[in-house]
């Protein structure tokens, strides 16, 4: 699947993702929006890259436009034994470039993986966004998501109290 955006004059094209691409999908991430601006260094990232490579099937994809990483996503896809054995995708860290946002490129990743779920046979394919990200639930729905039960989130972080 090779989305075309409609809207501008150039090719979007989405991919898996290589080791040469973590600079331009830390990047993305470094956005004010996610993560209050900060990312991994470059070290982290790479092994965890490598982790990621060592399960049946977790992939980094990058959205490009002319020949520059504009989106990213990360698509798990694992097997149940629920469910009659059917697997089911699990989408995380979607991050579109803010100056590329609203022109189709979130849309042809989730369809993208969509479509990656369909082709492994998956039963679903989920996601979970924070509850004060109206817009992004607005965007989910207009492709086809819906609203299934509750998210429930345990912190593990350990937070430091005030001394």
């Amino acid at each position: 699947m090779d989305p075309k955006i409609l809207q501008r004059n150039t090719q979007m094209h989405i991919r898996e993702a290589t080791r040469d691409d973590l600079p331009a999908i830390l990047a993305l991430y470094a956005q004010p929006a996610l993560d209050d601006g900060r990312c991994l260094a470059a070290g982290q990232a790479e092994n965890i890259f490598r982790t990621m490579q060592a399960y049946p099937y977790y992939k980094i994809f990058v959205a490009e436009e002319d020949s520059q990483a504009v989106g990213t996503f990360a698509l798990l896809i694992m097997e149940n034994l629920g469910h009659l054995g059917k697997p089911s995708g699990l989408v995380e860290d979607v991050a579109v470039s803010p100056s590329h946002q609203r022109q189709g490129i979130g849309k042809a990743m989730m369809l993208y993986a969509m479509e990656k779920c369909r082709e492994r046979g998956c039963y679903k394919m989920a996601l979970s966004s924070n509850l004060i990200r109206k817009e992004a639930h607005t965007f989910y729905e207009s492709i086809g998501f819906i609203r299934h039960g509750y998210s429930f989130v345990v912190p593990l972080e350990i937070q430091q109290r005030p001394a």
